[in-house]
């Protein structure tokens, strides 16, 4: 079965509706940035950026969630497909997020709120899994992307952390976590700040940005 997912061709075939569905849900996030940019001479979205998990990285979350390494059971996992969407400032988050999920044909599968509740080791990250659909020959099918929003500082802190947990050959002791901590907390404190400037400074002119999206009816 590994060597199944080293072939190349057959991996491709298996990951195409994920890559559809980064396509899908990518175009939504820009149209939505457009129309902001458009109405509100303000642009949330700084850059998105999209991944899709490596044979390799399947094979090893199948393991850890006690699934058998079988192509069938790639449907088990939610991550396979992945975006980050990295915005200006905190307020942009929960209303980019909110405008996404308010879509007709956007199922929200999964929310978690590390803005609010942030990880032990200072992680701050609004985390969402939706389920698009994605059309091919054979039919319409459902298929789930991992979707990340922070902010520039957030995103700054995240992959210095995670260079320096996972990248280097030793093990942080507690002095090391709670100065990494130390260091989250006052991006966090530094994103609060530049919100009160951004909302200061533009106060007279705000119009759409962080008011409530309409429900579905």
């Amino acid at each position: 079965m590994i060597n199944a997912f080293q072939e190349q061709r057959h991996f491709e075939e298996l990951m195409q509706p994920y890559r559809a569905a980064i396509m899908i849900v990518k175009t939504k996030l820009e149209i939505i940035d457009q129309e902001l940019k458009f109405k509100c001479e303000h642009s949330p979205i700084h850059n998105i950026q999209s991944r899709i998990k490596s044979p390799q990285s399947i094979l090893d979350k199948l393991e850890r969630k006690g699934i058998s390494k079988n192509f069938n059971n790639i449907k088990e996992l939610n991550d396979i497909a992945g975006l980050r969407v990295i915005c200006q400032y905190i307020n942009d988050i929960q209303y980019i997020a909110q405008l996404l999920v308010l879509q007709d044909d956007v199922i929200q599968i999964k929310h978690n709120n590390y803005i609010q509740y942030p990880k032990e080791n200072g992680y701050r990250s609004l985390h969402l899994i939706v389920s698009v659909p994605v059309y091919q020959r054979e039919g319409m099918m459902q298929v789930p992307v991992e979707i990340q929003i922070r902010t520039i500082a957030m995103d700054c802190w995240a992959s210095l952390e995670h260079e320096l947990a996972y990248k280097t050959n030793f093990v942080a002791n507690n002095d090391i976590k709670q100065r990494l901590k130390w260091c989250a907390d006052m991006m966090a404190k530094t994103d609060e700040e530049m919100q009160k400037v951004y909302l200061e400074l533009n106060q007279p002119w705000s119009c759409l940005l962080y008011t409530s999206p309409s429900p579905r009816d």
